[in-house]
C-alpha cells in the first residue's frame, strides 16, 4: 500500500510558520489490523529525513533537545487516536504504539517506557484492569535505527510488528507488577530500584528534581516524591525482535 500524500489531512501552511516543529499532517486512522500494517510498510526503510520532509518540517540533528520527536513523527503517519489519554495509542484497535531504537547489530539499545506508575490509586487494582496492561497486551514496535555512527536525519525506520505476550511473559510480567505495586500500597515506593523486576522496572520519570507528585508514605501519610515510570527491560524488548524478525 501506497498512503497518498497529498490527501492527509493538512493543517495550515502557516502552522510551519508560527511553529517549525509542528508536523503539518496525520493520517486517517487505520481501522483493522491489516489497514494499520500496511501503513507501516508504507514508511518502512524511509529515513527520518524522507518523512520529515513529507510532513514539511526539519529533522534535528541530534535528538538531546527533541526527546519523543521520532514516535511523535511516526504517530502522523499511523494514524494514532488516544492523544494524552491514559490508553493505547490506537485506542479503537486497543494497539499501542512503541518505537524501539536499535544499535548496529539490531538490537535494543534502550528499556522502553510503558507509562506513568499510580502512586495514590491503587487500592485493589488487579493486573487486567491495570494501565501497564492495556498498554501492553498488543504492541505495534516500529524499530528505528540509534547507531550514534549514523546521523539523526539518515536513520531508518524498519519493519514493524505486532505483539502480544505470551502466557510465560505475562506471568513475569504480572508478578513484576505486582511486586511494584504491593510495595507502593505498603507506602515504600522510594524503596524500589531499578534493579527490580525481571521484565519490567520502576524508575523516576520527571524532568527535574523539583518535578514532585504525592504518594503513600511509609506511616500512610502523604509524602512528596518523584514521579515513577514502569519500564520494560531489553530482556523482553530483545526477546519480542526475536519472535518477530525470526
Amino acid at each position: 500500500m501506497r498512503i497518498n500524500y497529498r490527501n492527509l489531512n493538512e493543517r495550515s501552511p502557516n502552522a510551519a510558520k508560527r511553529n517549525p516543529g509542528s508536523v503539518l499532517f496525520s493520517v486517517k486512522p487505520p481501522q483493522t489490523e491489516a489497514e494499520l500494517l500496511n501503513y507501516t510498510k508504507a514508511i518502512a526503510g524511509k529515513s527520518l529525513a524522507e518523512l520529515a520532509n513529507i510532513a514539511g518540517i526539519k529533522a534535528p540533528e541530534n535528538l538531546l533537545r527533541a526527546k519523543g520527536w521520532t514516535g511523535q513523527l511516526l504517530e502522523c503517519f499511523l494514524g494514532t487516536t488516544a492523544g494524552n489519554k491514559a490508553a493505547p495509542d490506537f485506542s479503537h484497535l486497543n494497539i499501542e504504539l512503541k518505537t524501539i531504537p536499535i544499535n548496529a547489530n539490531g538490537q535494543p539499545k534502550e528499556t522502553t517506557y510503558v507509562c506513568v506508575a499510580p502512586l495514590m490509586k491503587h487500592v485493589q487494582l488487579q493486573w487486567r484492569d491495570s494501565i501497564v496492561y492495556q498498554k501492553l497486551k498488543r504492541v505495534l514496535w516500529v524499530p528505528v535505527q540509534a547507531d550514534p555512527a549514523i546521523r539523526v536525519p539518515e536513520r531508518r525506520i524498519g519493519m514493524a510488528a505486532l505483539w502480544s505476550p505470551t502466557p510465560e511473559q505475562e506471568k513475569i510480567l504480572q508478578q513484576d507488577w505486582e511486586e511494584h505495586m504491593e510495595k507502593i500500597a505498603r507506602g515504600t515506593v522510594e524503596t524500589i530500584t531499578a534493579h527490580q523486576g525481571m521484565y519490567m522496572q520502576i524508575r523516576p520519570k520527571a524532568a527535574n528534581s523539583k518535578a514532585l507528585t504525592t504518594a503513600i508514605g511509609p506511616d500512610g501519610k502523604i509524602i512528596q516524591t518523584l514521579p515513577r515510570g514502569f519500564y520494560l527491560r531489553t530482556q523482553l524488548t530483545r526477546q519480542i525482535l526475536a519472535m518477530a524478525y525470526v
